[in-house]
């Protein structure tokens, strides 16, 4: 086998895409949604996440000023809204009114939510890694809500019927199929 040697870089992919929604408080203030593919899980017990952004991002002030947001995971069916969202500024569009979202308000923050997302994860900055091109926001999940859409006949919340999106190299991906549960390879 023959492999190439190229210079270092971010090839951990596919990494899930998500719309982090955050808005400043106040009710003259609109909520805003960055779209983000550098994002995970970093503990369970507390539950936490990360996510990286720009500086110059619009959301990064936002955060930076309330410390919380919420990560919305995205589905097929919203995968040109989380596109657009990513490639357009909330210093210059109402992205909630532009793509048609419902702001959903929990009772976790007063940080919006998407109502079109099947899992929505609040969070609150925990710490900033300052780390080059973008700062990493460390955050405790205080709460998260589940779209009942998506709700197996054991009252199971089920990922797969969501239809989720990757991302990989400039590109979205629908998940595919399931391969096997964890275990499975040991199972008797």
């Amino acid at each position: 086998m023959t492999k190439q040697n190229w210079k270092p870089g971010n090839m951990l992919y596919p990494v899930p895409v998500v719309m982090v929604s955050c808005k400043k408080p106040g009710d003259e203030n609109r909520p805003d949604i960055v779209t983000l593919a550098w994002a995970g899980t970093i503990c369970s017990d507390p539950p936490m996440l990360s996510v990286s952004i720009r500086p110059e991002r619009f959301s990064h002030g936002i955060i930076e000023e309330t410390g919380e947001f919420v990560v919305n995971l995205v589905t097929e069916e919203l995968t040109a809204a989380c596109d657009w969202c990513g490639v357009r500024s909330g210093r210059d569009y109402d992205k909630f009114r532009e793509k048609n979202l419902t702001e959903y308000v929990s009772d976790y923050m007063a940080t919006p939510a998407i109502a079109e997302s099947p899992v929505n994860l609040y969070c609150k900055v925990a710490k900033v890694e300052r780390l080059g091109s973008h700062d990493m926001y460390i955050a405790e999940i205080v709460g998260v809500t589940v779209s009942e859409r998506y709700m197996d006949e054991k009252g199971r919340f089920d990922l797969e019927a969501a239809h989720l999106v990757a991302y990989s190299h400039g590109v979205y991906h629908a998940l595919g199929e399931k391969l096997g549960t964890f275990g499975f390879s040991v199972k008797k």
